[in-house]
């Protein structure tokens, strides 16, 4: 009998919020998920090997807060047995899934025989989910990181600290499903030898990218080899989220209806904007308040500072990146992103966007919209 997981209960169609090596880190997910409220998070994809060299930060990659849920931990790596021994400490930690990444481009991995690189080894990428699934079983059975004797005992004594702190409900033993995200192919779109070799170690769900590790992020997306891939996950039972290209709540929810889809991830278009997951994205949510993404900005920095920048000005720059995406189709938007892109601190940046707010509403209370434009 199947074991009845958060993907047996989510509503379908369902929007996420695709995973994001460099962006999708803590503060980016909470703000994401408090504003726009997408149906499905992952974080950032971590490597298994860090948890066999003991890696002090590890645990860093991992932090997230009960407003995420539900969140999968995304991994990626080539050795089987690692992802065993990372699918104990991930239960342990409370995701409500784990999920292998076997879409990563970047050569640095795939070259190594991980992300996309496992699309070339259908036999180890399914020996990957086996052995993940098999960890899941261990730590339902009782294991924990406390039992591994070859993770040191500061992480055991971090992973311990996190799951005290954790609802009962995620300290005690439940099904933890693991999934796949994936390409299309490698050189070239081979959904039906790959996705049929994928299924066979019975993932709980698949996200499938619609381009091949070639293509990286370039070119568009292949909806029609994602729909060619549904078809068979759909035989076997498997929901399939597509990703690729989607620009709203709206784009994703046609692109479900029309190629057959369990749901969809966004990706790109959620930079600077939560509101992508919400009915009319940006222009209804901003019809009041044309500067309420600036506003986010300033809790987002102030976050991101708290928990991730630890208030340390040389930590802060991947803080940066976020801020020039806020600063986005609005009057003198270029001088603003100019000078948010240079802060070293949540205060600085709060200064900018008050300063800029202020200016901003004297300009306008002064000037009719025609001139305001003429001006800007």
């Amino acid at each position: 009998m199947k074991t009845t997981t958060f993907w047996d209960t989510l509503p379908r169609p369902l929007v996420g919020l695709a995973p994001m090596d460099g962006v999708g880190d803590h503060a980016f997910r909470h703000i994401q998920k408090k504003y726009g409220a997408p149906q499905l998070i992952y974080t950032e994809f971590t490597a298994a090997d860090r948890l066999a060299v003991g890696d002090q930060a590890l645990l860093k990659d991992f932090f997230y807060d009960e407003s995420q849920r539900p969140i999968l931990a995304q991994v990626f790596g080539h050795i089987p047995d690692l992802f065993r021994r990372m699918a104990v400490m991930l239960c342990q930690l409370g995701f409500d899934g784990i999920d292998i990444n076997m879409g990563c481009p970047a050569p640095n991995i795939a070259q190594r025989g991980a992300g996309a690189g496992l699309i070339r080894t259908p036999q180890l990428a399914q020996a990957i989910v086996r052995a993940a699934q098999a960890g899941v079983r261990q730590w339902q059975a009782g294991a924990t990181v406390r039992d591994d004797p070859d993770v040191p005992l500061h992480l055991v004594t971090q992973v311990e600290t996190f799951q005290a702190q954790l609802p009962a409900r995620y300290r005690q033993p439940r099904p933890v499903p693991v999934s796949v995200k994936t390409r299309i192919g490698y050189d070239e779109p081979a959904v039906d030898s790959w996705i049929s070799h994928l299924l066979e170690s019975e993932p709980a769900a698949i996200a499938l990218h619609g381009r091949t590790l070639r293509q990286g992020y370039s070119g568009t997306a292949d909806w029609d080899a994602i729909a060619r891939a549904a078809d068979l996950a759909r035989q076997a039972g498997v929901p399939l989220l597509g990703n690729g290209d989607a620009r709203s709540l709206e784009d994703a929810l046609q692109r479900v209806a029309d190629y057959r889809l369990a749901g969809a991830l966004i990706g790109r278009a959620s930079y600077g904007n939560p509101f992508v997951f919400c009915p009319g994205g940006s222009a209804a949510a901003l019809a009041a308040d044309p500067y309420r993404l600036l506003r986010i900005a300033v809790e987002h920095a102030w976050l991101h500072a708290a928990t991730l920048s630890h208030n340390r000005p040389q930590r802060f720059l991947g803080m940066r990146k976020h801020l020039g995406w806020y600063a986005r189709n609005l009057p003198g938007a270029s001088e603003l992103r100019r000078a948010l892109v240079q802060t070293s601190s949540a205060a600085q940046v709060e200064m900018l966007i008050a300063h800029y707010l202020d200016y901003r509403s004297s300009w306008e209370g002064a000037a009719s919209p025609q001139q305001i434009q003429e001006r800007t």
